[in-house]
């Protein structure tokens, strides 16, 4: 039986064209749109309902599975809200958590109970953040231990319809839609013709081919890593052309790891290759053959191995971090749209 992390693999490079397995897929594809639409139109009809929140909700999400780089965007939107005048907070369920009550995450929460992104934004991001299920339930417990929230940023709630929304932000990457059918023919969960209020794509440059596949009109966000510093010295940073000719191995544990063995590349760095599923424990410590100097892992990454003591006290371990820059207009945009949504 094949391992889940290669079945994974073999789905993503399926996803990216109408290959024979996409193809043999297909038809389970249109089982799927119906069964999702279906239940978007009850929400939208009043069978289903959605439980409105006292505060605005801006949710940011994908209809490509996997990573885009919706942990970076959010906490570039927690700052460029606060710089508004708002003061916000974020929701998300905590993939790989345990438990579905809300649960308050702190900067010294466990990631095992907060979950690794969740964690992430509150350590960057210096907003309340609540885990849960039910993001609904998440909003009400964050609103009464905050009373100050007046907007409310929900990570990753896109097909969460059971909480009513006032902006809704959809993130892309490089990959587009993929091959532009939903799953599990390809990688998408809604229709890229999917309404949204913003449309953004996680790439160096948006090509005509792109802006095509995902539809609407698209803003770019890049995300930029320029320096690496050790898991547990954080401020003993060093630009990461610096480590230019040591033996370095890149590792991920997110939905997309080429895209930050790319941008290391992109630095000048000669790098080996390490990729982990998405959401990675680390608790089978994958770094004890590793054969390199250093170490490079993403942040998400990090703050789940900080927690683990064989691998906060390896001193190959470096962290690079990296900050969500987006086109100039689009905080402008998103804070009007804010600003002029009603609360219940």
């Amino acid at each position: 039986m094949p391992s889940p992390s290669s079945l994974e693999s073999t789905l993503t490079r399926a996803w990216l064209a109408r290959g024979a397995l996409a193809c043999a897929l297909w038809p389970l594809s249109l089982l799927f749109r119906a069964l999702s639409s279906v239940r978007a139109l009850m929400y939208r009809v009043g069978i289903k309902q959605s439980a409105r929140l006292p505060v605005p909700v801006v949710v940011v999400g994908n209809i490509f599975i996997g990573g885009t780089g919706k942990t970076p965007l959010t906490i570039w939107l927690a700052e460029v809200l606060r710089a508004a005048g708002f003061t916000p907070g974020v929701i998300s369920r905590g993939h790989g958590r345990s438990g579905d009550a809300p649960l308050a995450v702190t900067p010294s929460s466990n990631a095992q109970d907060a979950g690794d992104e969740p964690l992430l934004i509150a350590r960057r991001s210096g907003c309340p953040v609540v885990v849960g299920r039910d993001r609904a339930a998440a909003g009400r417990a964050l609103l009464a231990a905050h009373p100050q929230v007046d907007i409310l940023i929900s990570d990753d709630g896109l097909q969460h319809y059971a909480l009513a929304r006032d902006v809704e932000i959809v993130l892309f990457d490089g990959r587009g839609a993929g091959n532009g059918w939903l799953l599990p023919a390809g990688p998408l969960r809604e229709p890229a013709s999917r309404r949204r209020d913003f449309t953004i794509i996680n790439a160096p440059v948006i090509t005509p081919a792109l802006r095509a596949q995902v539809g609407g009109t698209p803003f770019r966000m890049q995300l930029d890593g320029l320096a690496a510093a050790p898991l547990l010295e954080p401020a003993r940073q060093l630009p990461l052309a610096a480590l230019a000719g040591k033996r370095l191995v890149a590792a991920a544990g997110i939905g997309n790891p080429g895209r930050f063995f790319a941008m290391l590349r992109a630095a000048g760095l000669e790098i080996g290759e390490l990729a982990l599923p998405d959401h990675h424990d680390f608790l089978d410590d994958p770094f004890a053959q590793v054969d390199a100097d250093i170490i490079l892992i993403t942040e998400k990454d990090a703050v789940k191995c900080g927690q683990i003591e064989q691998l906060r006290n390896d001193p190959r371990l470096w962290v690079v971090p990296v900050t969500a820059t987006l086109d100039a207009p689009l905080a402008e945009l998103i804070v009007e749209k804010c600003r002029g949504c009603s609360t219940a």
